[in-house]
């Protein structure tokens, strides 16, 4: 029998289905990119590998070594000690390349967030196809007549729906947002709910 799920290769198909997505995102956001974005992104790939720390030595290293032993061999030095041109020329390298350092960290930023609100997005969306199977099963339950019905406070619990905004207070009351090193945050352990605190 054929597994309608296989691809033929050793990866099921949903995985290949997985991949063809995220390939599909990433292709929108270069397609997004402005023509600046582009030229940036070049500069930023460059000056990111060990060749271009290497190139700035060498050429300070040259410059360096020209302007000192010219006047040795009858040669005048354009830049003479305490080389100010290649102060300056260093100077404005530096600050290309921190602003395309910025630029770039901005964009991967965005990106970023981006891909964060589509997890976000996917994980509601998932959670409550499990809080509908949840209650699909519990209804399944109640209706067989051959299965005992009784109350499961667990799974009545996680056939609702999680309202994000009420994780995120309770993370924010925890004190699991601040920095490690403020005092104020509550031991591990000792967080109880506000039902629970209701009903005690």
């Amino acid at each position: 029998m054929v597994d309608p799920y296989s691809t033929g290769s050793d990866r099921p198909a949903n995985l290949d289905q997985n991949i063809d997505s995220v390939l599909e995102v990433r292709k929108r956001e270069r397609e997004q990119r402005s023509a600046s974005h582009r030229v940036v992104d070049r500069f930023s790939r460059i000056i990111s590998r060990p060749l271009y720390l290497l190139g700035l030595f060498a050429f300070a290293g040259a410059w360096i070594a020209f302007n000192a032993l010219a006047p040795q061999y009858g040669h005048r030095a354009f830049d003479p000690s305490p080389f100010p041109l290649l102060d300056g020329i260093l100077s404005l390298a530096a600050l290309i390349t921190t602003t395309v350092v910025l630029i770039s960290q901005n964009r991967q930023t965005r990106i970023e967030q981006q891909h964060m609100h589509i997890s976000l997005q996917v994980n509601l969306v998932t959670e409550q196809k499990v809080a509908k199977i949840i209650n699909l099963l519990e209804e399944l339950r109640r209706d067989l007549p051959m299965v005992k019905d009784r109350y499961d406070p667990q799974a009545a619990s996680f056939s609702h729906e999680t309202d994000a905004l009420q994780v995120l207070s309770a993370i924010e009351e925890v004190g699991l947002t601040k920095d490690p090193g403020e005092s104020d945050v509550i031991p591990a352990g000792s967080f109880t709910p506000d039902a629970d605190r209701e009903t005690t």
